[in-house]
């Protein structure tokens, strides 16, 4: 069975990270793809004309994921996502909330 390649942001988040299959949260507001390194705590930033940025949550207000999720909510929105690991009642809490 041959493996499925890795899209252009993916890849891109692949040589930003040293996680070698940083997690995909999601799709903010402007197309940018944010993906998750637990190693570094960082999340990679990848917008649809190829930029990108590393932001280590250490640098930022935010001290864990899920404040950073909701950042960029309030910032950009999210039009896919975030798909971050969590209880079936807090989802639907979430879902309640937008």
């Amino acid at each position: 069975m041959q493996k499925s390649e890795a899209n252009p942001q993916e890849r891109t988040a692949r040589e930003l990270l040293t996680q070698g299959q940083p997690l995909f949260l999601g799709v903010d507001g402007d197309d940018a793809a944010h993906y998750w390194d637990s190693y570094e705590f960082a999340v990679a930033i990848i917008t649809t004309d190829g930029h990108a940025e590393k932001v280590e949550l250490s640098e930022t207000p935010f001290t864990t994921l899920s404040e950073w999720c909701e950042y960029t909510r309030g910032e950009r929105g999210w039009d896919v996502g975030p798909h971050v690991g969590g209880s079936l009642v807090g989802d639907l809490t979430q879902a309640v909330k937008a």
